[in-house]
């Protein structure tokens, strides 16, 4: 069975840049959202098994929507990312219940697959 994806991320561009990267991946890429709160709706309704989810949301952001995501037993595996570097995110990465960190300049299949892992 495929891993399924929601991708969110405030900008559309780089949503439709992850979807067609996945998906040339393999990856089957159910939903994107561009807010923290339409991603937790879509998560609870679509049941993903991975989450590509930008940190700077404008409504709730991603550390905050990744702990959320992953407060139960059944959570789907949840993967940060920014076009910021992760040093200015490690120790809030380490407590948000992601399984890691991905810098969108350095997105891949192969990262991604790393982490869900």
């Amino acid at each position: 069975m495929p891993c399924t994806v929601l991708i969110v991320d405030d900008h559309a561009g780089f949503r439709s840049a992850a979807r067609m990267l996945l998906e040339a991946e393999g990856y089957d890429v159910v939903a994107e959202s561009a807010t923290g709160t339409d991603a937790l709706e879509a998560a609870a309704r679509l049941r993903p098994t991975l989450v590509l989810l930008d940190i700077g949301l404008p409504d709730i952001d991603g550390i905050e929507v990744a702990g959320l995501l992953t407060a139960n037993g059944h959570s789907p595996v949840v993967v940060l990312t920014s076009s910021r570097d992760s040093s200015d995110y490690r120790p809030l990465i380490e407590r948000s219940g992601a399984r890691g960190f991905i810098p969108k300049a350095e997105l891949c299949g192969e990262k991604i697959a790393a982490l869900a892992a």
